[in-house]
């Protein structure tokens, strides 16, 4: 397939330049995306009031919670596109096309449905306090109309990252991005919407960046074409996505769930507590964001090689992946903390409350946001493993290392220190134990992958638990 003007040669050429290519727009990319729930809760912060703030800031746990698992089916996407792709395959790279779009949409309809329908009662689960509850049950509902749109934009993005292409999804995330900033203003300043009115905006951008990108490849030439009256689930396709996107998604759902734990723990302090954590997590989220680019680099440009049987650039590719995703760590990490009071103060409506909310805020950043190198590390070192095709066994090292050491810290440590501090130190604990894991799964794994690769296979099928027979 012809390299055309959004496209990015992976397979041949430095590396170091191309992964920064690909990388920026993505972290732009990203933190556009982020934009949306950071403008819905300074917007409801400044100018509705804690409750509010603590209501939509609360929520970002159980979001992720509900959406991880087909998010990650996404990554599943991205996998078995850029393969084919590397291996020269375009009738596959054209069903896997249609079959995750098609997947998105379902996956979509799914999610609305158990969003809105199970709102309240998941935050009673939550231990969400009485002042907050109703609130956060408004948001959510509302929030989860748009998962269709919120899917389809996944999807179809993993699908152009695929050829890496990062570049218009990022010019269309900045559409919706501003959209949704205008909306909030309006429906919370105008209408008084309150909660209401941050979460319409939010679902509104949702469906025009969705739109935009179902556009684009609809626009496309060649196997990248999408052709609405083709979209239909190939069960072929759909395997190879599940076996690399259904233990991503899992493990996504699974440390969400943990982080859901924390949070409920986080909402026994109180109010006050929500409110700073909530605004710390939204602001260490941009550091996290830009630096799991080099995540989505690391599976891009692992997939694309592997399936075109050069081996030697893999390595070179985790190797320059781990570097800035450190770099990138180390240096907004430390950035947002030293900054960290003044940024804060931005989520927080003035008043005799707001200096001890942004110390309780403080108290997450010190302990998560400056260490979030340790995540980096333990991140994409599990994107060249994905990229290999090798997703169970790095699911359950994270499953083990991160969520059930941080659930047990929860249950026994925890009650005897019963302090923030405490439950935030659990974060970059387990992310040490979880990092130094997964690096050594890559040294042991990589030599039995290199070795069922060759230029003249078909690598694009040699996935964990599944080899190539004579047929194939």
């Amino acid at each position: 397939m012809k390299t055309q003007r959004y496209q990015i040669d992976m397979c041949s050429g430095g590396l170091a330049g191309k992964i920064l290519l690909f990388a920026l727009p993505l972290a732009a990319s990203s933190l556009l995306q982020l934009l949306f729930n950071a403008a819905d809760v300074v917007v409801v912060g400044k100018f509705v009031g804690k409750e509010a703030l603590a209501a939509v800031g609360s929520n970002t746990a159980l979001i992720n919670l509900l959406i991880s698992l087909f998010v990650g089916l996404s990554v599943g996407t991205n996998v078995t596109i850029a393969r084919d792709m590397g291996a020269n395959q375009p009738d596959a790279v054209r069903r896997g096309v249609h079959t995750s779009v098609c997947l998105s949409l379902l996956s979509g309809a799914a999610l609305t449905v158990v969003g809105v329908g199970l709102a309240p009662q998941l935050l009673r689960w939550m231990d969400s306090p009485d002042d907050v509850i109703g609130l956060a049950s408004l948001y959510l509902r509302i929030y989860f109309l748009g998962m269709p749109a919120t899917m389809a934009y996944n999807f179809g993005s993993a699908v152009l990252r695929a050829q890496g292409d990062t570049r218009r999804p990022l010019y269309y995330l900045f559409t919706a991005g501003v959209a949704n900033v205008a909306m909030n203003l309006f429906f919370v300043l105008a209408m008084n919407l309150g909660v209401a009115g941050v979460g319409l905006a939010t679902a509104i951008s949702q469906y025009i960046s969705a739109g935009l990108v179902l556009r684009c490849l609809m626009k496309e030439q060649g196997a990248m074409h999408l052709d609405l009256r083709q979209l239909r689930i190939d069960p072929a396709v759909v395997k190879r996505i599940l076996q690399v996107g259904l233990p991503a998604g899992f493990q996504g759902a699974v440390f969400s769930l943990s982080n859901v734990v924390i949070q409920a723990t986080v909402n026994s302090f109180g109010s006050t507590m929500m409110s700073g954590a909530a605004a710390s997590q939204n602001i260490e989220g941009f550091v996290y964001a830009v630096m799991n680019t080099f995540y989505q680099a690391a599976l891009t440009f692992t997939g694309q090689n592997y399936g075109a049987g050069k081996c030697d650039r893999v390595d070179k590719v985790a190797v320059y992946c781990q570097l800035y995703a450190i770099a990138t760590g180390l240096i907004l990490g430390n950035l947002v903390f030293h900054f960290g009071h003044d940024l804060i103060a931005i989520y927080v409506q003035p008043g005799p409350e707001q200096e001890a909310i942004i110390q309780a805020g403080l108290i997450r950043m010190a302990r998560v946001g400056r260490l979030y190198a340790i995540c980096g590390v333990m991140d994409t070192m599990v994107g060249s493993l994905r990229g290999l095709g090798y997703s169970v066994v790095p699911m359950v090292g994270s499953l083990v290392g991160s969520c059930l050491l941080r659930l047990v810290w929860v249950y026994t440590i925890f009650p005897l220190y019963p302090t923030p501090e405490t439950l935030f130190n659990s974060y970059p604990i387990t992310w040490i134990i979880t990092g130094a894991f997964q690096i050594g799964v890559y040294l042991f794994v990589r030599k039995r992958a290199f070795a069922r690769v060759a230029p003249t296979e078909k690598p694009h099928l040699a996935v964990e638990g599944h080899h190539p027979s004579a047929e194939e």
